[in-house]
């Protein structure tokens, strides 16, 4: 899970900074996971990062997640330079014990292009994806948005990947987290998502995973 409220183009018209602590039920996995994520706008552009956790019951925080972005923009410019990084480590158990992993370093280096008012917005860019240990050259393209359905009551908002892992093959990846919030007041939202994903993690079927969570704006 990853992203879980990318609508970076909404705060980029909104504000000037936010961040927020989600609580998501994952129902196929059956784990709980945690969100915290913060955007900042600046006059040199805006800052999005994100770090989730995923708990097992059995071990605790079984995998950690990082996203950091950076995009470079000015007033006078159309287009942002997007500059991003994605990394994370996890352990899993064994017939003796606890074996461990880690997600490998990948940079992303592109364009950005975002727009929108109080009731809709998107933003999106695309890029060259350098992943560590990888023979081949890869790119990405994200897309995220929110619509705002009842004014300060319901938002359908998410993102959309897909990425490459060894160049132009069957490995492309595909990965969307359509979310629908309803606002109980300014500080906590309640809803869920639903994971859309193929190629993701090893798993190369189309895979379709709800969750229901709680968002604390702080």
């Amino acid at each position: 899970m990853k992203k879980i409220l990318s609508i970076s183009a909404f705060f980029i018209f909104m504000a000037v900074s936010a961040q927020n602590f989600q609580l998501h039920n994952d129902f196929e996995r059956g784990y709980l996971t945690t969100t915290f994520e913060l955007f900042k706008v600046d006059k040199y552009g805006n800052t999005y990062t994100f770090i989730d956790f995923d708990y097992d019951a059995k071990s605790g925080i079984n995998q950690g997640y990082y996203e950091f972005a950076r995009v470079l923009k000015t007033e006078k410019m159309p287009i942002g330079v997007h500059v991003e990084y994605n990394g994370g480590l996890g352990t899993f158990e064994t017939g003796v014990g606890q074996g461990g992993y880690t997600i490998n370093n990948a940079w992303i280096f592109g364009l950005n292009y975002a727009k929108g008012t109080a009731k809709w917005g998107y933003s999106t860019y695309a890029g060259y994806k350098a992943i560590k240990d990888a023979d081949k050259g890869n790119f990405q393209i994200t897309g995220t948005w929110y619509v705002n359905l009842i004014e300060n009551k319901l938002t359908f908002s998410g993102f959309a990947d897909v990425w490459t892992e060894n160049g132009l093959s069957e490995n492309t990846v595909f990965l969307s987290e359509p979310q629908l919030w309803y606002h109980l007041n300014k500080s906590f939202s309640i809803g869920g998502e639903v994971e859309l994903s193929n190629n993701f993690v090893g798993i190369s079927e189309f895979k379709i995973r709800p969750t229901v969570g709680i968002k604390w704006n702080i």
